[in-house]
């Protein structure tokens, strides 16, 4: 599971459209807020199976970029339904880290996340770090 100090940084930060990775590193994020409710938990459950699937599966790995554009979009869009870090966790990543169970999962899962990616690029969103000073 997330780190809870790293879930609340992530969703602290998702509010300003930059996410911020472990390394200390931000993306841009892609704007959300035409989504309506039942669009933006349909993209966060696809962010938090993605997030669970690629970094278990060694098979589809991500950059860190990459990673921090997925991670901090769930987190802006967790923020941005009202979900608390423990409610967010409870309803998306539970759920999702219960897919590791399922022997399929990484090959059913793992081709999504670099369309998912491109996905976000198109909103908005981008891989391509930001400087500190932002």
């Amino acid at each position: 599971m997330m780190k809870p100090m790293l879930a609340a940084a992530l969703l602290a930060l998702a509010t300003t459209g930059a996410a911020l990775a472990d390394g200390g590193m931000t993306v841009p994020l892609p704007d959300t807020s035409g989504l309506s409710a039942d669009e933006a938990r349909a993209l966060i459950t696809e962010l938090a199976q993605v997030n669970v699937i690629t970094s278990n599966c060694p098979a589809y790995p991500v950059s860190d970029a990459e990673w921090t554009l997925i991670a901090g979009t769930g987190d802006k869009l967790a923020a941005q339904l009202g979900l608390d870090a423990s409610a967010y966790d409870k309803q998306f990543y539970g759920p999702a880290f219960q897919l590791l169970d399922d022997p399929g999962a990484c090959d059913r899962i793992g081709p999504r996340a670099q369309p998912l990616i491109a996905r976000l690029k198109a909103m908005g969103g981008g891989t391509t770090p930001l400087s500190r000073s932002q």
